[in-house]
């Protein structure tokens, strides 16, 4: 297995535009892509579509599930890509746990901002539940791998904005 193994994983509230960077981007690398509400269970899906927010215990398997996940990727020589709020440091120490760099894009607005975003799409978390996510979430820390992008640009400046980033870091190649 080589050690340039990477699992990005984009994190963030929700609206922030985490599937929609993440899809971007694996469709100019060609990595496999998994979106985290994909691996929620009926019971999760359940309580955020009535208004609830999950509690960790709803959240570990979830969470257990997208590391595994990548693993298999891993295992089978695959850099991926994920979308994960990952709102906790415990959940983005959790995701670390597989094989491979796991680094951390984290997608951000002002909370008017993404919910204005939210109320336009349809989708079981409700836009009502963003001051949870908010005040749930834990910014990156300064010896997590990972870095911090404002989405209030455009899609395409966004996007150029995570390649950049990532190149900055020699996370991806300088042409694609």
């Amino acid at each position: 297995m080589s050690n340039d193994l990477v699992h990005l994983i984009f994190m963030g509230v929700a609206g922030s535009g985490k599937t929609t960077a993440a899809d971007a981007l694996a469709k100019r690398l060609g990595w496999p892509e998994a979106e985290a509400d994909d691996f929620h269970p009926q019971a999760n899906i359940d309580k955020m579509s009535a208004g609830h927010p999950l509690t960790d215990e709803d959240r570990w398997p979830w969470l257990q599930k997208m590391r595994n996940w990548m693993t298999e990727h891993a295992l089978a020589g695959s850099s991926t890509i994920v979308t994960c709020s990952a709102l906790k440091r415990s959940y983005r120490d959790l995701l670390r746990q597989g094989p491979g760099r796991v680094f951390f894009v984290h997608l951000h607005a002002p909370a008017d901002v993404l919910s204005k975003r939210m109320a336009t799409r349809e989708h079981f978390m409700k836009p009502g539940m963003l001051a949870s996510q908010f005040e749930t979430l834990q910014e990156l820390g300064e010896d997590e791998d990972g870095l911090a992008i404002s989405v209030l640009g455009s899609k395409e400046e966004t996007l150029q904005s995570v390649i950049a980033a990532l190149r900055e870091r020699s996370l991806l190649e300088t042409t694609f």
